[in-house]
């Protein structure tokens, strides 16, 4: 017996807390400009929390949603991307690693956009590489904002993310694009 899928609501408890997790972007931007670095961390890592919360529930309370698989990444990305800019601009992280980041997820976008304005509609599924580089800039992240929220001196280990992070970002980013460009070149199915 095959289940039903849910149905296309905006308001179930999973989208909610997304936009929860939209909303707390402004704030912890507004924490990181005022120096509370100290906040932005734990709103940052609530933010972290919900995104695991709102996952499990969807999938345990069949609250998968079409507006719910949009919305989530959308709020991760917006909180990420947003972060590392506003971190650079208060010169914690180096403003070429936050123009990477950018560059990197715009180049990502406008290759899917121009794929499916061709009619090439590939699949949206991440690779390995691009799952290690998020798992490394949140770490990266949530580390800066620690560090100079709380004061601990762990600048190598800042130092360290920092390659890391720029690693993998350049390394998905190529991934990505050779990506596309298979798929280009391939003939139609």
């Amino acid at each position: 017996m095959s289940e039903s899928p849910a149905p296309q609501v905006l308001l179930t408890l999973p989208n909610m807390i997304t936009l929860a997790r939209l909303v707390a972007v402004p704030w912890t931007i507004w924490f990181i400009l005022q120096h509370r670095l100290d906040h932005a961390f734990l709103l940052f890592l609530a933010a972290g929390l919900s995104d695991a919360l709102d996952g499990w529930l969807a999938r345990v309370r069949n609250a998968r949603s079409a507006i719910g698989a949009l919305l989530d990444p959308v709020a991760d990305k917006a909180l990420l991307v947003s972060v590392y800019v506003t971190l650079a601009a208060i010169g914690v992280l180096p403003d070429w690693l936050a123009i990477l980041v950018v560059f990197r997820d715009l180049v990502i976008v406008g290759g899917l956009t121009l794929l499916w304005m061709v009619g090439n509609r590939p699949p949206i599924k991440p690779l390995w590489i691009s799952k290690l580089n998020t798992l490394l800039q949140i770490a990266l992240a949530a580390l800066a904002l620690f560090i100079h929220g709380f004061e601990v001196p762990m600048e190598t280990a800042i130092t360290l993310l920092i390659w890391l992070v720029a690693g993998t970002t350049a390394a998905s980013g190529i991934a990505y694009v050779a990506q596309a460009a298979r798929r280009m070149q391939a003939p139609p199915a």
